[in-house]
């Protein structure tokens, strides 16, 4: 009797076209006959068949226009919209490659082949899951190849494991690769730490394929932000010549003509931008990656879970609350330390939970904190306020939306001007957010879409880190607003007096200053700190030329060190207006700060007036 082994090698083993087609195999799987011509195209040149010029130029069609692989490729990363017919093709690689591999000469003894399916979460990974069986059940000689069935795992006879797994890349290392199928890799999130997932998998699979020549990687999916694995396969092997790498990008009525666009067409009309990643396959342009996790790791203090309570020390709080039956409640304590804010504390309740156990347990760790307030959202309106005022706390509600709380956290955080707790799902959260724009042109920041995406963690340690910052006037962002514009359009400084400050208004250039003394820092007249340098002749620190004016020609006591050694570029500059001096931006800030007791009204008539007459 014939071993298992070699029954294999004996017989010829139908290529995955052939298989298709074979009303033994899987021709009773994929009806409608001819629609399914451009995926028989596709697959050919995945695996470097003979083509007809039909198929090579179907082929081109959705491939860049670039000429099929001469070899099997590596890899091979299909782009295309939904009901396209992906789930059904995925099944269909996974069940030939199992069916077909011959472990003689590549295995050794005991060693197993691994073709890995993997979805971005255990829902997606169920419906090819249910399809492969599926096959394995139904089709005869497929069936006498199963060894053993589980919930994880199909065991064949010729040493293949065929596993639906999850997108966590630490189930894939160590293990010889046949085939790994990533199924809908564009929609894979970050994962602990803000590590990406993608490119994790990515890393750990690669290697296990270098042992089995005729192993594949296939990237599967619908398309989403210009960002991740799938993009930048996408943006660098797009309409490429290549033997290694093949890009496909085709709509969903493209790949499947038989679908009925009813659906698509109401999508466009409603959400163009979602429309078109959909079902046109494009990559989405109204959504960008919202912080940078290299920049986030940075502000992480490594090892720091949470920090005690120091009775000296002004902490703000914010909660996001929930009602307990989906998602968390969380709390965040920060405090400042200078313009920093400081994260202390962050404590998350999952769901499902009692609410008012939870606001008892919150309370108990405010008044450790000797913090008598804390910050929320508007959710559940006098629900979430009424169990703290009834505990002795007072509940605010945040003046700021989500989204614009993650706006403000955003240049904090990108200078370096946070330090954020070590909490992997917290980061997670962060690196997660991604930034929309309307077609009103106006941003928002949010959670990608999706049951398994959340940002209540990040949400309330937002509201507290923002909360300890400088809070600002409407004098002040209508202030920045102008600078930047005045900026834009390359304004030169203006001689007119601003009306109740007595002081000329213009954009200030930069000189560079010799420092007298042994510092690595300093602040200028601005009140903003300035790195000191240092090069062959000495100190030196580059100021705003009306920071200049101030220290060297104020006639102040202080001033005699830095003029004693810059009087070269006091000599150039103009004197001081009489009563007064010329006006830095910064002055305009410090002014904007005398005025906050001023009423608002005359404020913002006083800021506007300034700007006005100097033709800003």
């Amino acid at each position: 009797m014939k071993s298992p082994r070699t029954a294999i090698a004996a017989r010829r083993v139908p290529d995955i076209v052939e298989a298709m087609n074979s009303p033994q195999l899987f021709q009773p799987y994929f009806p409608g006959g001819a629609s399914w011509d451009l995926w028989r195209a596709v697959l050919r040149a995945t695996a470097a068949l003979p083509m007809s010029p039909a198929d090579i130029e179907a082929f081109k069609s959705v491939a860049g226009g670039r000429e099929p692989p001469r070899k099997r490729p590596r890899e091979a990363w299909y782009i295309c919209g939904r009901r396209a017919g992906k789930d059904s093709v995925v099944s269909l690689i996974a069940a030939h490659a199992a069916a077909s591999f011959n472990p003689r000469g590549i295995l050794r003894p005991g060693e197993r082949a691994l073709i890995a399916c993997i979805a971005p979460d255990r829902e997606t990974g169920k419906i090819v899951q249910g399809y492969i069986a599926a096959y394995f059940q139904m089709i005869a000689s497929l069936k006498a190849m199963v060894q053993r069935e589980t919930d994880e795992v199909l065991e064949l006879k010729n040493s293949v494991d065929i596993s639906v797994m999850t997108s966590n890349f630490r189930l894939v290392r160590g293990r010889p690769i046949l085939a790994a199928i990533l199924d809908e890799v564009g929609l894979m999130r970050s994962g602990e730490n803000g590590v990406a997932p993608d490119l994790e998998l990515y890393n750990a699979l690669t290697p296990g394929m270098s042992t089995i020549k005729q192993a594949q990687l296939f990237g599967i999916s619908t398309p989403y932000a210009k960002k991740g694995l799938l993009y930048k396969k996408y943006a660098e092997n797009f309409g490429q010549d290549s033997d290694d790498i093949l890009v496909v990008q085709a709509p969903s009525h493209v790949m499947n003509p038989i679908l009925d666009t009813r659906d698509r067409d109401r999508q466009m009309i409603d959400d163009p931008a979602v429309g078109r990643a959909e079902w046109y396959a494009e990559f989405r342009t109204d959504l960008v990656s919202f912080i940078d996790p290299a920049t986030v790791a940075r502000c992480v203090k490594e090892g720091r879970v949470e920090l005690l309570p120091v009775p000296t020390i002004k902490y703000v709080a914010a909660v996001d609350p929930s009602g307990g039956s989906s998602d968390s409640m969380t709390l965040s304590l920060a405090h400042a330390e200078g313009d920093r804010g400081v994260l202390d504390l962050v404590r998350e309740w999952p769901a499902p939970f009692s609410p008012d156990a939870v606001v008892t347990e919150i309370v108990e760790v405010l008044r450790r904190y000797s913090v008598t307030s804390v910050i929320g959202d508007r959710y559940g309106g006098q629900w979430a306020q009424e169990p703290f005022r009834i505990r002795g706390i007072q509940y605010e509600v945040a003046s700021l939306t989500r989204s614009e709380a993650y706006l403000e956290l955003l240049p904090l955080i990108n200078s370096g001007r946070v330090e954020l707790l070590d909490h992997p799902r917290m980061i997670t959260q962060l690196c997660s957010l991604e930034r929309r724009t309307a077609r009103s042109g106006k941003d928002t920041v949010d959670h990608p879409h999706g049951a398994a995406y959340h940002d209540d963690i990040i949400n309330s340690a937002a509201l507290a880190l923002v909360g300890t910052a400088q809070p600002r006037s409407s004098a002040d962002n209508w202030i920045e607003f102008y600078r930047r514009q005045s900026i834009l359009a390359g304004i030169e400084r203006d001689s007119i007096s601003a009306p109740n400050f007595g002081f000329a208004i213009g954009p200030s250039k930069r000189v560079r200053v010799r420092v007298p003394f042994d510092v690595t820092a300093l602040r200028n007249p601005s009140g903003d700190q300035v790195n000191v340098c240092v090069d062959e002749v000495g100190r030196f620190a580059d100021i705003l030329e009306d920071d200049a004016r101030a220290i060297l020609l104020s006639g102040l006591p202080d001033s005699v060190p830095w003029r004693a050694i810059n009087q070269e570029l006091a000599d150039r500059l103009k004197p001081l207006p009489r009563g007064g001096r010329l006006l830095a931006w910064s002055d305009l800030e410090r002014a904007a700060e005398d005025m906050r007791s001023i009423d608002p009204n005359d404020k913002m008539r006083m800021v506007r007036e300034t700007l006005r007459r100097s033709n800003i």
